[in-house]
């Protein structure tokens, strides 16, 4: 039997009837007091199993306070210890405040004019002084226009966006203010969740109390994508309308500025008319806050667009990769990604223009002659004679498609055109350019018991010839006669002197240049002829300058004398009768021009390099394959147009 304790809380006897024969035992407790009855007796029969008391519910006591107290505090613990690794792990903005994005390398021609990038992210970082004073001014109107007022955030955007979207059904807008998409952009990733923005939110409050809104301006007008590959407004002036921020009209701005909500779905290339809704928006956008008047908007929007399409055209892209391989020689790969280099070069973009165009209407015309033939390819390096700098470089007919450069990478067997260098070598050796040779069939052993016998082309021999006559109507039998006397690896001395790289065989056959070579090795040989003997390896830089401005010239080709000026001056007036009279009568017209053609057998590879005036270009046509081009295309059937079609347009 249990009965209430008389006085909760107080410790205490109750005394209750026993039954007769038993003796009460006192339990005490601090609520309750137990009376256990022990019987002095057996008991003759099973007692009855008392009923259990109505539960009255929990009755709190200290212990049990206690132990509530402990739980409590161990959550609140938690708790804390979670936000405050939560706040501890985000990220450290003071690496904002040193803002150092990866800015992309700057190609630029010889007139200073972009013409390439190489860049994972294509960025120019500019100055807050350099902006145009309406750019930032724009961008405020369409992405954030209570910018100058709010710490960050701005809850009237939120509540607004948030009202439009849940009356459209879907998330058509956002409520992030420039400091936001800054923090974003920077510091965390998109991933779509609550503690994202969380985050975003505290680092956005952060940002604005260490930066100026100047800051967060500059840094968000460099760092903003806009479409096309283009990062930050400068490198996004570049590639829609080929100038500068400071050059760009209210209408080019208000486009830019409309871009950052969807780059891709208002893109002027790809999407004009949304880009123009978009456009016509923020200039209204800019009329309503009073940055400019309703009239100067209407009169920014008719003017309409002038692209100038993509700027980094596909014809220097052959030459923006020699260039990238060149600075690889003095800088890490990172660096060209990272260091924003400015990299001026030698190339003329006219020419560049020219030289594809040449290329393109050459190889259109092998096909035209040869339908049933696969369209070949072409290779063209335009150099200035005096200083070997690279004026154009062509290294196929469309690098979109293929990037492999045939100027520089593909060595190919030129012909005729070796010969030049056989003669110079021989005259370097004391040979007179007044010597007479036999213009015959000769036949020599070869090894293994088996013979050669070089052959002219179409079977043509002349008797005897003089140097000057053999080398106007490219007699084969004759260079390999020359090569005799002149000695083989006085030859090769010679070929080495002039810069050419590429191995060559040690035998007769190089006397009718069966040992490949580059089209860009071989053009810088020949600039020896047509400057008095005097050699410059191609360059295609003339300096670096970082982010900083800091420049650093870049090593140019010192002229080296490779042959005398009395050979180099006979061979170039020789060359110049090979225009007017020998193989290479389809390249005359050009005014001083001299040169010599290359075919290889089975037309396989033709070829015409030669000089005028100033300039000096080497072109060769064929396929990546060893496919004939095609019966008759010779050098001066295949190559020589090319030339001539080029040049016209260099130095006439």
């Amino acid at each position: 039997m249990v009965t209430p304790a008389p006085t909760a809380g107080a410790w205490r006897q109750a005394e209750v009837s026993a039954p007769p024969g038993t003796n009460p035992v006192f339990v005490r407790t601090q609520h309750y007091c137990f009376f256990v009855f022990l019987s002095t007796k057996p008991s003759t029969q099973s007692e009855p199993t008392p009923e259990p008391a109505p539960f009255r519910g929990w009755i709190l006591d200290e212990r049990h306070l206690t132990q509530m107290l402990l739980i409590i505090a161990a959550v609140l613990s938690v708790l804390n210890g979670t936000v405050l690794a939560w706040f501890m792990a985000l990220p450290d903005i003071r690496s904002v405040d040193d803002y150092r994005p990866q800015v992309a390398t700057l190609i630029l021609d010889r007139t200073n004019r972009p013409i390439d990038v190489i860049a994972k992210e294509f960025r120019v970082v500019i100055p807050y002084t350099s902006f145009p004073a309406l750019l930032p001014k724009a961008f405020i109107a369409a992405e954030d226009s209570r910018f100058w007022e709010h710490d960050g955030l701005d809850g009237w955007s939120i509540a607004r966006a948030a009202f439009n979207n849940l009356r459209s059904g879907r998330r058509s807008q956002g409520g992030s203010t420039i400091t936001q998409q800054v923090t974003r952009a920077l510091l965390l990733t998109r991933e779509k969740s609550y503690l994202r923005k969380m985050a975003e939110a505290v680092l956005s409050f952060r940002l604005e109390w260490m930066l100026s809104k100047e800051d967060i301006l500059f840094i968000y007008l460099n760092e903003i994508y806009l479409g096309e590959g283009a990062y930050g407004v400068e490198a996004a002036a570049r590639t829609y309308f080929g100038k500068k921020t400071s050059q760009l009209t209210l209408g080019e701005i208000a486009l830019l500025a409309g871009l950052p909500q969807s780059p891709s779905n208002y893109s002027p290339i790809k999407q004009p008319e949304a880009a123009r809704t978009r456009q016509r928006y923020v200039l209204n956008r800019m009329a309503e806050d009073g940055v400019i008047t309703a009239e100067d908007a209407r009169t920014a929007y008719e003017e309409g667009l002038q692209l100038t399409g993509n700027w980094r055209k596909s014809l220097n892209g052959y030459f923006a990769l020699y260039v990238r391989n060149q600075l690889l020689t003095a800088y890490k790969e990172a660096d060209l990604y990272e260091k924003g280099l400015s990299v001026a070069t030698t190339v003329d973009s006219k020419l560049q223009e020219e030289a594809s165009s040449a290329v393109q209407a050459g190889v259109a015309k092998v096909a035209e002659r040869h339908p049933g033939n696969p369209t070949p390819q072409g290779a063209l390096v335009a150099l200035d004679t005096g200083s070997g700098r690279i004026r154009a470089m062509i290294g196929g007919t469309d690098f979109t498609e293929n990037q492999y450069n045939r100027a520089v990478q593909a060595n190919r067997q030129p012909g005729s055109a070796f010969k030049p260098l056989l003669y110079a070598s021989a005259l370097e050796q004391g040979m007179s350019p007044g010597s007479v040779f036999k213009d015959t069939p000769i036949t020599l052993p070869s090894g293994g018991g088996k013979s050669w016998q070089p052959r002219n082309f179409k079977n043509e021999y002349h008797g005897s010839m003089a140097l000057d006559e053999a080398l106007i109507h490219s007699s084969n039998v004759i260079a390999v006669r020359l090569m005799q006397q002149a000695g083989l690896q006085n030859v090769l001395r010679t070929a080495k002197k002039m810069g050419i790289t590429a191995p060559l065989e040690a035998d007769l056959t190089l006397a009718l240049g069966a040992s490949p070579v580059s089209v860009l090795e071989l053009t810088a040989a020949y600039t020896a002829f047509a400057n008095q003997g005097v050699y410059h390896a191609p360059v295609g830089i003339t300096r670096v300058s970082d982010r900083d401005g800091r420049f650093k010239p870049w090593p140019q080709s010192p002229g080296r004398q490779v042959i005398a000026p009395e050979t180099a001056a006979w061979l170039h007036t020789v060359m110049t009768q090979v225009v007017q009279r020998g193989t290479g009568k389809n390249a005359s017209g050009v005014r001083g021009a001299s040169g010599k053609t290359g075919t290889t057998d089975n037309h396989v590879d033709a070829w015409f390099v030669g000089s005028a005036l100033d300039l000096t270009t080497g072109v060769w046509i064929g396929h990546d394959r060893d496919t004939p081009l095609g019966t008759g295309e010779t050098g001066g059937q295949a190559a020589a147009p090319v030339w001539k079609m080029f040049m016209l347009q260099a130095v006439n």
